[in-house]
């Protein structure tokens, strides 16, 4: 059974930093692009991050290039995002999420609040 287990979230001032984690089992980790997405209170979904099974192509949503930095350690089996700079518009529940085009798999996602 593939999960995907968010962790990290919490409440962090402007300008503060976070972490999360997402541990994977179920799959072999390393065979597979793995995502971030985030969805905002009352918003849609934004994807934010992913990061290719292979080649270690990262790529990032505009409103988080040069703040986020996505990471990945297949020995672990976990995928993580670094938050720095956060701004209040970066709340949100943080999904990891695994797609391909026969299916896509979600985390429980992890409340990250940024409030003064």
């Amino acid at each position: 059974e593939v999960q995907l287990v968010e962790s990290g979230g919490g409440l962090v001032q402007p300008g503060g930093s976070l972490r999360l984690s997402c541990a994977a089992s179920g799959f072999t980790f390393s065979d597979y692009a793995v995502n971030w997405v985030r969805q905002a209170p009352g918003k849609g979904l934004e994807w934010v991050s992913s990061f290719s099974s292979g080649g270690g192509i990262t790529s990032y949503a505009d409103s988080v290039k040069g703040r986020f930095t996505i990471s990945r350690d297949n020995a672990k089996n976990t995928l993580y995002l670094q938050m720095n700079s956060l701004k209040p518009e970066d709340t949100a529940v943080y999904y990891c999420v695994r797609i391909t085009n026969r299916d896509n798999y979600w985390g429980q996602g992890t409340q990250v609040t940024v409030s003064s």
